[in-house]
């Protein structure tokens, strides 16, 4: 047998493209054989691929995300790094914090009114969407969280998860600012952790009567498998776990943003919604446009899979971007179309930018729905906003993880909003 050549240089090269090339390299086999950071590793593909990477009998997560990542992206003892009985206990907070009644469309209030009130400040001048809707979302997550944080604040902690997000899967500049931002992050909401803790409510503000703990309260008060609290630093990391998230939306709602330019009659289906497309809308542009490239795990015991044998320690990646433009599972995959998830929600190994498998138990993400709600929401507003889009780079590069229009998507709104059934999403180029 050959020696594997490590693939770490052109996934960096390559980026998105990089899984969907080597596979196709190899004549498009559910797995194929490599090695990334001089590590043995196994890229996966297919909704079978999804359902055995999501077995906690065959991949586990400890040890399996690298130093940079837990340093950016996800902090040092998050719960995406646990398995077993501490994962499940640790995953409990998060579901009862996302997945309970309420929380979706509290949330997305929040937004609705945050966003509405940045609105009003663009008109007669341009704005970029992509850190408007990041402000947007910070200041409305950290108002459901609980930290009761000023708008110069909230715009910080909005710049801070942008770069943990933007430095997490590349080296030099991004990295360290991604580094410096999550240190910055993690000490100040350890701090917030450690005077509610001491009963120093100054930075705490609660939810309506009936709604349950905030996520601030939850995180503070958790008690782990072990029987103990969450020390300050991992609390902080969790309470960012439930921030960097929201906040990553703004991405999503900047490839909104390019679908609703590139094809101006979805705007017309969107105004005259009753939800159920905004919801479509939302999960197509979850499909369509590059977020997670893949993810990976390590593998649990000897096991085989797509006829390979999978070493127990093996590093095991699940194609997720090329899953989502598989011809096999979306026909057509590179036409954007809304229309593939009307009347229908699709299945667990079908849509999974935010993992396969059940958000309750498994490594599912358990904010996906309310990702689903704030996207559905933008795409709304979206299409409802009388703007401009002046000339500008437009451009999505795959080679950038993660990656998003360059310009940002830069609109002009007019002095007066025109009347409701105006034209939208005008280009001047």
């Amino acid at each position: 047998m050959s020696p594997l050549i490590d693939s770490t240089v052109p996934l960096l090269v390559q980026g998105y493209a990089w899984a969907p090339d080597l596979r196709r390299r190899h004549g498009d086999p559910p797995a194929v054989r490599t090695r990334l950071m001089g590590r043995p590793a196994l890229l996966l593909h297919g909704p079978a691929a999804v359902e055995f990477f999501y077995d906690e009998r065959h991949v586990l997560r400890d040890g399996a995300l690298p130093g940079p990542v837990l340093d950016t992206l996800f902090g040092r003892g998050a719960v995406h790094t646990l398995d077993g009985e501490r994962h499940r206990v640790r995953k409990a907070l998060f579901v009862n914090l996302l997945m309970r009644d309420g929380s979706v469309d509290g949330l997305t209030a929040l937004v609705r009114r945050h966003w509405t009130d940045a609105v009003d400040g663009w008109q007669g001048r341009g704005a970029v969407l992509f850190d408007e809707a990041a402000t947007v979302l910070a200041r409305a997550v950290c108002d459901w969280t609980g930290l009761a944080v000023p708008e110069d604040a909230a715009r910080e902690i909005a710049e801070d998860c942008v770069a943990m997000v933007d430095g997490f899967a590349t080296p030099g500049p991004r990295h360290w600012r991604a580094r410096r931002a999550r240190a910055r992050q993690e000490e100040s909401l350890a701090r917030t952790v450690e005077e509610l803790r001491g009963g120093v409510t100054r930075l705490h503000q609660a939810l309506p009567t009936g709604a349950g703990d905030t996520a601030l309260e939850a995180v503070a008060r958790h008690r782990d498998a072990d029987g103990r609290l969450l020390d300050p630093r991992t609390a902080a990391v969790e309470l960012l776990n439930v921030i960097r998230p929201c906040v990553a939306v703004a991405w999503l709602a900047a490839f909104a943003a390019h679908a609703l330019h590139r094809r101006p009659r979805l705007a017309d289906a969107l105004r005259a919604d009753d939800g159920a497309y905004a919801r479509a809308f939302a999960h197509e542009v979850r499909r369509f446009y590059p977020f997670v490239p893949f993810v990976g795990g390590l593998a649990a015991r000897d096991l085989r899979f797509g006829g390979q044998a999978v070493p127990e320690g093996t590093l095991v990646l699940l194609d997720v971007y090329g899953h989502h433009h598989d011809p096999g599972l979306w026909p057509d995959p590179y036409r954007f179309d809304p229309e593939r998830f009307l009347g229908r929600e699709p299945g667990p190994g079908t849509l999974i930018p935010q993992g396969g498998g059940d958000a309750r138990t498994g490594h599912r993400c358990p904010g996906e729905d309310i990702t689903v709600g704030l996207l559905a929401e933008f795409a709304s507003a979206l299409a409802g906003l009388d703007t401009d889009v002046p000339e500008q780079d437009l451009r999505i590069p795959l080679h950038r993880i993660p990656t998003r229009p360059r310009s940002g998507f830069t609109v002009s709104v007019p002095s007066r909003q025109r009347s409701h059934h105006a034209p939208r999403f005008q280009s001047q180029a």
